[in-house]
């Protein structure tokens, strides 16, 4: 058996894994790199093995950063299905419609300012027919079968409790009359999530992948965040404000509505909830709204009893969907005080830049982060306390109220992580760390070996093993030994990668968008710097690629 990590090692999006066992090539979702700009040209530079060889693709769920380059895997040539449950499924037919709409519209934004410029035009990443397309080759299961892929490999996907659907997936492999087990925790839920059941525990396994978001990180609001947020809420409320929460539209949002939902139905101390208007800005977040309560088997018991009372857990009366972009609009030009969720929930896209856009600049206005922020993002600036950032090609001053509340993580933190490996019947041999940024990942990794007695390896994006029950795992490029040396090269590379897209973004943002901006004093200066900056970073480019390159 062989492993490959092609995304989310050492960062969080761009999830995809390949197992090669028993001759056939199982992939392990295909996500969307997110984040910087140079994270997301990441998606741009195609798949670095041949899609004609992978036989199955395994879904752990539909969040973009696992899904969003399925339609792209369909594109290259990809003929095969994706396996996944019901739920994610459902998800996906609007999701990733929503994400190619993304795409093509993007690119038409760009290609505007590149015409303009007698600059060639650009092809979106996919197309809504590209997504319509490998939307048809979805295969729905339910957690817990055991589906055989061939009569060397059973699958079985397990509740992962990170959000509605959501899957580990367990792996049975035979080869030479030996059975190995393969798991992929995918990501982790945390105990009494809103609205869906707890993880699931992989009871054992020999090979266990594992998420580590929060590797390194305790959530500071254990229990009961909804009673934080609805206090900063009423604060701001009652000053007169405008509260903006960025939210990601599938699971988040959902959390959110049954939030209030519970707080009006239990009429707890907020009252001032059952007056004021909540409004989801976000057509995606709609669609999910109702794809959650078309699939209400996989809400735990307390949801469910909600619907049994014949409450509605994901409504209430001062709730409004917004439909139109003008009635989007309205809400920035209301001054009452109001509660808007929107997306996307790192900021990087959607409605909610318009709202930070016409509310930032507000001493009463409180932006209230309920999710991740991945590096780079727009979220992840305003939550590390920025005092101005640019939005839709404007400069904002911040003078908003800028709060976190990582209690309604999706993700298992660092206490929780370790009680799901304690609970396991069986330790595994080896631990693959994966889905975390460097300083979780490596601190877990040391907890774990020092806690457990398990080796741990936290892996490089193309990293490759070899698998053998009971003996020791190897690490291979290309099917030889990679050095540390050889990795650091690698690392080098990549970075001169990032270097190139960065320059280039740099160039074309003074060339299109702020050049009439500058004065004469302003464009001698810029000219200068750019002309050091390009001549020294092409010298610099030049001499890392002549020595730098793997083998050499």
């Amino acid at each position: 058996m062989k492993l490959t990590f092609y995304g989310s090692a050492k960062e969080v999006t761009g999830s995809n894994i390949i197992l090669e066992a028993a001759g056939k090539k199982v992939m392990i979702d295909c996500g969307l790199f997110q984040g910087s700009s140079a994270t997301k040209a990441k998606n741009f530079d195609g798949f670095k093995y041949d899609i004609q060889e992978i036989d199955y693709v395994l879904l752990t769920h539909s969040h973009i950063d696992h899904s969003g380059r399925i339609p792209l895997l369909y594109k290259k040539g990809y003929k095969g299905s994706v396996i996944c449950t019901k739920a994610t499924k459902d998800l996906c037919d609007i999701m990733l419609l929503d994400s190619a709409n993304i795409q093509e519209s993007d690119t038409e934004y760009k290609n505007h300012k590149r015409q303009r410029a007698g600059l060639e035009l650009l092809e979106p990443l996919y197309t809504i027919d590209d997504a319509n397309n490998a939307l048809r080759h979805f295969i729905a299961v339910q957690y817990h079968d055991l589906i055989k892929l061939d009569e060397n490999i059973t699958v079985k996907f397990i509740d992962s409790g990170h959000m509605l659907g959501s899957s580990s997936i367990i792996i049975f492999i035979t080869e030479n009359n030996k059975t190995s087990v393969v798991a992929f925790t995918s990501d982790l839920g945390k105990p009494n999530t809103p609205i869906i059941n707890d993880p699931t525990v992989i009871k054992e396994c020999d090979y266990l992948i594992m998420e580590s978001t929060y590797g390194n990180k305790r959530h500071t609001v254990k229990e009961h965040p909804e009673e934080l947020m609805f206090e900063i809420i009423e604060d701001t409320i009652l000053k007169g404000g405008t509260v903006i929460i960025p939210s990601f539209s599938v699971g988040r949002t959902q959390e959110m509505i049954y939030a209030f939902n519970k707080n009006i139905a239990l009429k707890k101390k907020f009252s001032i909830f059952s007056k004021i208007p909540v409004y989801i800005d976000s057509p995606l977040s709609t669609s999910a709204t109702e794809v959650f309560m078309k699939n209400t088997q996989y809400f735990d018991d307390e949801a469910k009893q909600y619907i049994l009372k014949g409450d509605n857990p994901l409504d209430f009366p001062n709730l409004v969907f917004t439909k139109s972009v003008e009635e989007s609009k309205i809400l920035n030009r209301d001054n009452s005080p109001k509660i808007i969720i929107s997306s996307s929930g790192m900021c990087d896209a959607g409605r909610i830049r318009h709202h930070l856009k016409h509310n930032l600049y507000k001493e009463k206005t409180t932006v209230l982060f309920v999710g991740y922020q991945a590096n780079g993002s727009l979220g992840r600036i305003l939550a590390d306390g920025a005092k101005s950032v640019k939005i839709l090609g404007e400069t904002i001053d911040v003078k908003a109220r800028i709060e976190m509340i990582d209690g309604f993580s999706g993700h298992a933190d660092m206490d929780d992580l370790d009680t799901y490996l304690a609970q396991m019947e069986k330790k595994p041999e080896k631990v693959f760390l994966v889905h975390g940024e460097e300083d979780q990942l490596y601190s877990f990794a040391d907890r774990i070996k020092n806690k457990f007695d398990i080796d741990t390896v936290v892996p490089n994006n193309y990293s490759r093993y070899e698998l053998q029950k009971g003996k020791k795992v190897y690490e291979l490029a290309h099917d030889r030994v990679l050095t540390k040396n050889t990795y650091r090269k690698l690392t080098l590379l990549d970075l001169i990668t990032d270097v190139k897209r960065q320059v280039k973004d740099v160039s074309e943002l003074i060339a299109y968008d702020e050049i009439n901006n500058l004065d004469e004093e302003q464009i001698t200066t810029f000219i200068d710097l750019y002309s050091s900056m390009r001549k020294n970073i092409k010298n610099l480019v030049n001499e890392v690629e002549k020595k730098a390159k793997v083998g050499k």
